[in-house]
């Protein structure tokens, strides 16, 4: 089956869009992805500034959420259907849709809701084809916290490899899952991925700049003790896993708090404020893998652009910690590994196939993803596969 998974993080930049064929293997354990490339557009300067102001800690609307819903909607459309056109030869079957994540309700160590715009009419009506959206309230009703979704997926590709292998995925929030001796696994949202960095970035340059382009910032900055102290002390670290978090915590007002904190000893400004959030990113991420015992990372996210943040990981993890590598090692190439993670969710979904982890997500059991939006042609389901896949391989 030809598939179109769609994806825009927390950094909400872009909407990602990776192709892949997914078939199962005689046996029904090996799920088999052929990856068909991906292709990325960033969101209309309007749809992204409408985004940024409606955003957490901002007050919105139901006006602004309905015409965001919309907007957004047409724009993953136009994605999925370039995607169809681009890389798929106009032969796409199915199409799974992340949506853009505006709300992410956790409280009280436990996840209440999330919220995902998008509407996936949209990208029916443009692209003919079924869509797969809405993955994650699911999981959370079920008692889980909805994320790291991406975790199942992990799993299907780290499992078998020796030591005790971890995903890392540095997108505005970065994330883990480590494969436990055993085949068992854990799985939770760090914190702070990118989400600080580029606030700081962002105001720092009157928004000039998104983001610290090849960590050059960070390079030319000293770390503040202080501030990364004072940041570091944040109860969300301490909290037991599964954790999930957003920019409900880790945003620009946020990050000013802290600098006020500081009283009279003087705020850190310029190079030296990025060095130290990009240091507070490298360190809460190391911290969250070291009592896991990891001995290898596949890293992948818009994190993986910034040398000067990947070095600080390295120095963090130490000379006898986990290896850090790309999940291109793995077959996903860095950028799109998110988008394929949810084209294969979608695929799984359309199969009547659970895409959820419990042992990540804290979920009561394993459940079938998301909702479904008829395309042009008559709906027609697959028949159920007798077993779920186990591992999933990468070719090409």
């Amino acid at each position: 089956m030809r598939v179109v998974g769609l994806m825009s993080g927390t950094s909400y930049d872009a909407v990602d869009a990776a192709a892949a064929d997914l078939s199962l293997s005689a046996d029904g354990g090996t799920l088999r992805l052929a990856p068909l490339g991906m292709v990325s557009a960033p969101y209309p300067e309007e749809v992204r500034g409408a985004l940024a102001a409606a955003l957490p800690p901002a007050a919105t609307t139901l006006a602004d959420v309905c015409r965001l819903d919309t907007r957004i909607g047409q724009a993953f459309a136009a994605a999925a259907a370039r995607a169809d056109r681009e890389l798929c030869a106009g032969r796409a079957e199915l199409v799974a849709s992340h949506g853009q994540t505006v709300f992410h309700w956790a409280q009280d160590g436990r996840v209440h809701g999330t919220l995902q715009l998008g509407e996936p009419a949209w990208i029916a009506e443009r692209t003919g084809c079924p869509v797969v959206s809405g993955f994650r309230p699911r999981d959370v009703a079920a008692g889980g916290q909805g994320a790291p979704l991406v975790s199942l997926v992990d799993l299907m590709l780290l499992r078998g490899r020796p030591g005790v292998p971890a995903a890392l995925n540095i997108g505005g929030i970065a994330n883990v899952t480590v494969v436990r001796p055993g085949g068992g696994a854990v799985a939770f949202d760090t914190g702070p991925g990118n989400a600080l960095i580029d606030a700081a970035v962002r105001e720092l340059t009157g928004g000039r700049l998104g983001y610290d382009r090849d960590g050059l910032l960070a390079a030319a900055g000293r770390v503040d003790g202080g501030l990364l102290g004072r940041l570091a002390a944040d109860p969300y670290y301490r909290l037991a896993p599964p954790r999930t978090t957003g920019k409900e915590l880790f945003h620009a007002g946020y990050l000013r708090e802290h600098l006020a904190a500081g009283g009279g000893r003087g705020a850190p400004t310029g190079e030296d404020l990025v060095a130290t959030l990009t240091l507070l990113t490298a360190r809460t991420v190391a911290e969250a893998l070291r009592p896991l015992g990891a001995t290898e990372v596949f890293a992948s996210g818009g994190g993986v652009r910034n040398p000067t943040l990947m070095g600080m990981l390295r120095a963090e993890l130490g000379p006898s910690g986990a290896a850090v590598r790309g999940s291109e090692e793995l077959g996903l190439p860095a950028a799109a590994k998110e988008a394929y993670a949810f084209a294969v969710l979608g695929y799984l979904t359309l199969h009547g196939l659970p895409g959820n982890a419990p042992d990540c997500t804290g979920a009561g059991g394993p459940r079938v993803l998301g909702s479904l939006t008829p395309g042009r042609r008559p709906l027609r389901l697959p028949e159920r596969p007798q077993r779920e896949p186990y591992a999933l391989a990468v070719s090409g």
